[in-house]
């Protein structure tokens, strides 16, 4: 088993949140084009399964190395843990003001260690389940939730991106033990690519031109660039990059620790939202900001006393 350093997964889940963040601005700018979310999936996994096989080909052709016995893990993480996991949660940020969506997404945070009490006997401290309550709390403050005209198929591909979202990060804190990040980043976006590949012949939706410009709505409207250049940084600081942070904290972190420090994107994604989408934000969700902020560090703290031991 490798050793595990806190501090840097920590800081990689805290870098991944920030990117997630940002992230769904411009999945919700890119979604206005007539992209459809199945070809957004599809591009986002086969994209960075690209990159992911390019570095291991040039940085270290080892790690392409895998057991039979680790195939079935990696075909359920590719599946569930990643492409259906970005599949609702794109549908549930078309249907649902982002904050909302994630709120609802990352109700994870109560699944996982739930989960991993029941079936992985995990030792859930006290301080730990009060630093969950006060990030749930929090993000019901920065969501607004009570004020929300919800549509209810937002809701339920919201709801099924929560499971998803437990699921990777408990198979991703499994699987991160045994191996690299970058090899595990490539075969499960492999599985995931050939999925959605499937998928899309299949069921065949229409490409759009990615030559095409696109205006980047909000403040940015007056700004128009093609769409392939959005679909690029996608591509690379919307998954790549935030992926492959998060592979590197579940490698250091428990699943339970890194999903909670994640939650600090809905914060991150709601900020970025009113600066670039004009999504109104209340002194009242900024006050809920501050809350899930303090959950995270209080449910930090704990892991000093044991959490990830």
């Amino acid at each position: 088993m490798k050793q595990r350093n806190p501090t840097l997964g920590a800081v990689s889940v805290s870098c991944a949140a920030l990117l997630f963040g940002l992230n769904a601005s411009t999945v919700k700018t890119m979604l206005g084009t007539g992209i459809s979310p199945e070809h957004l999936v599809l591009f986002r996994t086969t994209f960075t399964a690209v990159v992911a096989g390019l570095v291991l080909l040039f940085t270290n052709r080892k790690a392409f190395k895998i057991t039979w016995k680790e195939i079935p893990m990696m075909i359920i993480y590719g599946i569930f843990g990643i492409a259906l996991m970005q599949w609702s949660y794109s549908n549930a940020v078309q249907r649902l003001p982002i904050s909302v969506a994630l709120l609802i997404e990352y109700t994870a945070i109560a699944i996982v260690p739930v989960v991993s009490l029941v079936f992985f006997k995990e030792k859930i401290k006290r301080r730990l389940w009060i630093g969950i309550v006060l990030v749930l709390f929090g993000l019901g403050v920065v969501s607004n939730i009570w004020d929300s005209h919800l549509d209810p198929t937002g809701v339920a591909w919201a709801s099924m991106a929560a499971i998803c979202l437990s699921i990777y990060f408990l198979i991703g804190e499994h699987t991160q033990r045994q191996r690299d990040a970058m090899s595990t980043l490539f075969y499960t976006f492999l599985v995931a690519g050939i999925f959605w590949v499937i998928v899309n012949i299949s069921n065949p939706h229409e490409f759009i031109d990615v030559s095409k410009t696109m205006s980047l709505a909000g403040n940015l409207a007056a700004i128009d660039w093609p769409i392939w250049l959005s679909l690029l940084w996608l591509g690379i600081m919307g998954s790549f990059v935030p992926m492959l942070l998060d592979y590197i904290a579940l490698g250091n972190l428990s699943a339970t620790a890194v999903g909670v420090i994640a939650t600090a994107e809905t914060v991150f994604a709601s900020t970025f939202a009113w600066i670039w989408l004009q999504e109104k934000m209340s002194i009242l969700e900024i006050f809920g900001g501050l809350i899930v902020i303090t959950g995270i560090v209080l449910a930090e703290t704990s892991r000093a006393r044991g959490l990830d031991g």
